[in-house]
């Protein structure tokens, strides 16, 4: 987990994540519930990156679907084993870990930016 990320960038990716996120908020909220009621993990995480990359499983697929991202599922378990979450960090994670029912935990990967972005379920 790196912390030398500019949190101006942020602004920049919000507004082509936000677009996308519109269309697979049912389809993440979905896998959210059901990774967490089947025990799997209470910590779901849907890293998101315009090329492939190696965490998690793809969900939902730029070329499937039109949106500008693909999106991975995984849970934190992953990022341990990956060492993207340190031992000494896992606690801190788990008490910034927002509301899975509220809010969708990404983990953003591109040339200029990686880190975790909760964006919160729009509201049926």
């Amino acid at each position: 987990m790196r912390d030398d990320n500019d949190p101006e960038l942020n602004g920049k990716y919000l507004g082509t994540i936000t677009k996308d996120f519109v269309k697979v908020a049912e389809t993440l909220k979905e896998a959210s519930y059901q990774v967490r009621s089947r025990k799997f993990s209470n910590h779901p995480i849907f890293p998101v990156c315009k090329t492939e990359q190696p965490i998690g499983q793809l969900l939902i697929g730029n070329k499937e679907v039109k949106v500008d991202w693909n999106y991975y599922i995984t849970y934190l378990d992953e990022f341990i084993q990956r060492k993207l979450v340190d031992e000494k960090s896992i606690e801190d994670f788990k008490k910034a870990y927002k509301d899975p029912d509220e809010f969708c935990c990404l983990f953003v990967v591109d040339e200029e930016f990686t880190n975790f972005v909760y964006i919160p379920y729009p509201n049926d």
